[in-house]
């Protein structure tokens, strides 16, 4: 870090004067070009020894050159102007440029069932981006870990926070089987059925489970049931339940492809168990870069278009 005592101050455009006072030779055409009047230009200059208590220019009547501090200073500082030009310009293009370095979070039951396919598609788009994504249930700071966008799910709403949550797409959480695991088993008709069924619990303490279901029609159910087999998360859900392992609940983005492939079926398709939405959090909206802005817009497009029934 640079001790404040060492650093220049000042407006950036009494940089540019000097500089450009030694390439165009005199003031009066280093004004010209800045679109400043000679004055201008020279208080520029003046301000600017003041600052570094040294003599830069070297004035007489009818020219102005470098003193050997300020041949010196000039070659920095143009290598600087250069940098700094530079600079900007890469950040204004990661406005418009989908490229660069795009840094992810999601919790583990997106990444393992939804996102592979869909961060696939994105990357044949866009072939000049490349993706790190974490996955974890804890959400993690956007600024303090670096992270581009975050992925959230939540029943109700988000707390509050001081970045840009946008709303991607809503999900309900259903019961799910393999249909080997109905090979030798009459289906539930009605919630009361689940009794003598294996279930599979998902994120639940030890001990019985209150299953509570809602219809379309708003009617309730709530069965109290002892779980044959519990897991942590919806991923490992979704692997026991394709497996045979006994009828649970799964989000339907997550269950979506499974049904596809007729790995499982719904259970009591009427009813629920909740519902929710996924959310995308970035540091910042409409300034986001390119790269940021582009994978969200593909995400809510993609994920609305695996909810439409097949």
């Amino acid at each position: 870090m640079v001790n404040k005592s060492e650093t220049l101050g000042g407006p950036l455009e009494d940089l540019y004067a000097f500089c450009a006072v030694i390439e165009f030779g005199t003031l009066s055409a280093a004004a010209r070009e800045r679109g400043e009047t000679k004055g201008s230009i020279s208080r520029r200059l003046s301000r600017l020894e003041q600052r570094l208590g040294v003599a830069l220019l070297a004035r007489t009547p009818r020219s102005v050159s470098a003193t050997e501090e300020g041949t010196t200073f000039y070659l920095k500082a143009r290598d600087a102007l250069t940098l700094l030009a530079d600079a900007s310009a890469r950040a204004r293009a990661a406005q418009d440029v989908p490229a660069g370095h795009l840094r992810l979070t999601a919790p583990l039951d997106l990444g393992v069932g939804v996102l592979p396919l869909l961060l696939t598609r994105f990357r044949a788009q866009y072939p000049q981006i490349d993706i790190e994504l974490l996955l974890t249930d804890t959400p993690l700071d956007l600024s303090a870990h670096r992270i581009d966008l975050a992925l959230r799910a939540t029943p109700g709403n988000l707390p509050d926070m001081s970045y840009r949550a946008s709303a991607l797409v809503n999900f309900r959480i259903g019961l799910y089987c393999s249909p080997g695991y109905l090979a030798e088993r009459e289906p539930p008709s009605q919630p009361a059925h689940l009794a003598g069924h294996q279930l599979l619990a998902c994120r639940e303490r030890v001990g019985a489970t209150t299953l509570l279901l809602n219809d379309s029609r708003g009617h309730g159910a709530s069965l109290t049931l002892k779980p044959v087999m519990r897991t942590s998360d919806y991923a490992s859900a979704h692997q026991l339940l394709c497996n045979g392992a006994g009828i649970g609940p799964l989000p339907d983005l997550i269950a979506r492809q499974s049904l596809a492939r007729c790995e499982l079926v719904p259970i009591l398709a009427d009813w629920q168990v909740a519902t929710g939405t996924l959310y995308a959090i970035t540091l910042s909206g409409a300034q986001a870069p390119a790269r940021v802005r582009l994978f969200r817009e593909f995400l809510r497009k993609e994920l609305t278009t695996l909810q439409q029934p097949t």
